[in-house]
């Protein structure tokens, strides 16, 4: 594998809404964010992701832009984001912003014009179908539920939206509108950006021509996904706009990435892949149904495990995933991924210890490295996501009750991810001093940043110590490019791999409460790192206690 700057790194996701609030309004803002880089610098972070902080109205949390060359007045200017870009590179850290281009806002300039005059260029941007009375041109179902097609305004045309409706698709394939997406995409990183997230990007291409599918729900619906699955040849997009932008200014870009074939892994992350890395969501996706999240299965360590194993296998030398257990679309993972009951300080370290070890490129999401958890609700009047508030309809609609709603929303509500970052015990966790945007997890007195720093035992200083270890010489190498092999693969809730390269590590979990008892492959040379005072070995036997993990040199 060719060497890259970014392999080694360690990236950080922020929700700059959630993260820190400079001027009391109750939303972060990007000074919020320049104020915090020696937090995230004293963590070990590298590469700080930035959730969208375009001009945007909000309907999908920013991820609905109408401005793709300004910044919202909501964060700060671009004055800030450049003095953020200038800060970061102080500290030897890169800044990415998120790429929004399957879609963009009913608001941005283009869709305006585009219902002015639909036949016109701008009208070319998007997809557009005249409007047949009582018939819609496809029985798809968006993201959100409902039909993905909605009335242009003032015309008698409808567009797709496989979103949110107030996020038209943009057409890919009009070379036109992929010169615009290029040229912006050149003009932040000449601003000095490092590179981005790519959001979606699979839902760019569709499936010609345009047709129903048997429908999977009462609403005579499908789901978008079934053409998704139809499309073909989204690489002479991907390959275009990696050879038009990241590739003149090695930049960085990970992909949302989903339903790719496995024969497509090279084209999109080889040597000469699309993108530098693409998440893993193989642990994120499963159990998930088709039905809603009110009929997912609940994922076990076992599961876990073989998600993960199984992601590792699929790429093999092909390149390097982006690993993550949390991210703004998706609950805590400590809440999601330890059994109900059994999170705490050890079940948060040894979660961190397994993912963070995978091969690839680890991403911590903000609060992650506190431990912070779901956040209780008590009514659907406190939830804010569209996507929480459309599944909570699906799951009374299929008949359960609405204490029986509410807590499927509980556990699934990318509300849990999206409660401010809780910096200390201080009003509103210390991230406003006006009223938060959306409520404070009430365990910020217990969970938060000051408190976690002073600890030397705290979740925060195990991150410390794993992020340490993948920078340290004598390990980097190992870490970073070494082989992924599973071990005692069978033992049920013991999930251990070696990462074998110039040394030969052995990372090992006890994903459960009951101690147990794991042979060891060979003496060992040195325990590098534990969530216990002790490592129990005796000859070559290890007696793990609950929740126990242990990082091995062998």
């Amino acid at each position: 594998m060719e060497k890259k700057w970014w392999h080694d790194k360690v990236a950080y996701q922020i929700y700059p809404k959630s993260f820190c609030d400079s001027n009391g309004d109750g939303i972060g803002d990007i000074p919020g964010i320049i104020s915090r880089l020696d937090y995230l610098k004293d963590l070990g972070v590298d590469i700080v992701w930035l959730s969208p902080c375009y001009p945007s109205p909000l309907a999908d949390q920013g991820y609905d832009i109408s401005d793709y060359y300004g910044i919202d007045p909501r964060f700060g200017t671009m004055e800030d984001m450049d003095r953020l870009i200038a800060e970061a590179k102080k500290r030897d850290m890169y800044i990415l912003m998120d790429l929004v281009v399957n879609h963009c806002s009913d608001e941005h300039e283009w869709f305006q014009k585009a219902c002015e005059d639909p036949d016109g260029k701008y009208g070319n941007f998007f997809y557009l179908r005249r409007k047949e009375e009582g018939k819609l041109p496809t029985n798809w179902r968006s993201y959100f539920g409902g039909s993905v097609w909605e009335d242009l305004p003032g015309t008698d045309r409808q567009y797709l939206h496989v979103f949110h409706k107030k996020q038209p698709d943009l057409n890919w394939e009009n070379p036109e509108l992929r010169e615009e997406v290029y040229k912006n995409i050149n003009w932040w990183l000449k601003k000095g950006l490092a590179g981005f997230r790519i959001d979606a990007i699979m839902n760019i291409k569709k499936a010609f021509p345009f047709h129903d599918y048997a429908p999977d729900r009462e609403d005579g619906l499908c789901s978008v996904r079934e053409m998704l699955a139809e499309a073909e040849g989204i690489g002479e997009f991907l390959g275009e706009m990696r050879d038009r932008t990241f590739q003149k200014y090695d930049a960085f870009s990970v992909g949302e990435v989903f339903l790719e074939r496995q024969e497509e892994l090279p084209d999109f992350i080889g040597e000469k892949g699309y993108f530098s890395s693409m998440f893993d969501f193989s642990e994120t996706i499963f159990g998930k149904s088709g039905k809603g999240w009110y009929d997912a299965g609940v994922i076990t360590p076992e599961d876990y495990k073989n998600c993960c194993f199984e992601a590792q296998e699929r790429v093999g030398e092909n390149g390097l995933l982006s690993n993550i257990i949390e991210n703004h679309d998706e609950p805590r993972g400590v809440s999601y991924y330890i059994p109900q009951g059994d999170c705490c300080e050890e079940s948060k370290k040894m979660l961190a210890a397994l993912y963070f070890m995978l091969r690839g490129i680890p991403f911590i999401y903000q609060g992650q490295e506190l431990g912070m958890e779901n956040v209780p609700f008590s009514s659907i009047e406190e939830v804010d996501d569209i996507s929480s508030l459309d599944e909570y309809q699906v799951a009374l609609e299929a008949g359960l009750t609405a204490e029986e709603a509410l807590k499927v929303i509980a556990r699934y509500s990318r509300d849990n991810a999206r409660t401010p970052m809780q910096w200390s015990d201080a009003a509103h966790a210390g991230f406003t001093t006006g009223t938060p945007w959306l409520r404070v997890n009430p365990n910020y007195s217990t969970i938060n940043a000051a408190a976690e720093q002073k600890d030397p035992d705290s979740v925060f200083h195990f991150y410390k110590k794993l992020i340490a270890l993948r920078k340290d010489p004598a390990y980097r190498e190992t870490v970073v490019y070494g082989a992924l092999e599973p071990y005692l693969k069978e033992q049920r809730n013991l999930m251990a791999y070696y990462r074998r390269g110039e040394k030969t590590l052995l990372v090992m979990g006890n994903f459960q409460r009951e101690e147990q008892e794991v042979a060891l492959p060979a003496a060992c040379k040195r325990v590098l790192l534990n969530n216990y005072p002790d490592a129990d070995i005796q000859d070559l036997t290890i007696r793990m206690q609950g929740y126990q993990v242990v990082i091995l040199e062998m």
